[in-house]
């Protein structure tokens, strides 16, 4: 059986990478942001960050949906196995 890949993600203004290789997100502040600049996106086998135009949270939720965390609400903190981060 064939092994369906990993759902894009939008990273906003046509952009989108596959969640399985997303390993971080790193919002924009002050004079960086702007423009459509909200979070800069790190992304295995890509060796300069993918600047998004949606934040970092909106990114997250989607990326855990996409990796089998779906069904978690937006202030639900809790992931099995992980520490709290934000």
């Amino acid at each position: 059986m064939a092994r369906a890949l990993p759902a894009l993600i939008p990273l906003g203004y046509g952009k989108f990478v596959r969640a399985d290789r997303i390993y971080a997100l790193v919002p924009l502040e002050g004079d960086e942001r702007g423009d459509g600049r909200r979070t800069l996106v790190y992304v295995d086998g890509i060796e300069d960050p993918i600047v998004a135009s949606r934040s970092e949270g909106a990114i997250a939720r989607d990326v855990a949906g996409a990796l089998g965390g779906a069904g978690r609400s937006r202030d639900s903190a809790e992931v099995p196995g992980q520490e709290v981060l934000f």
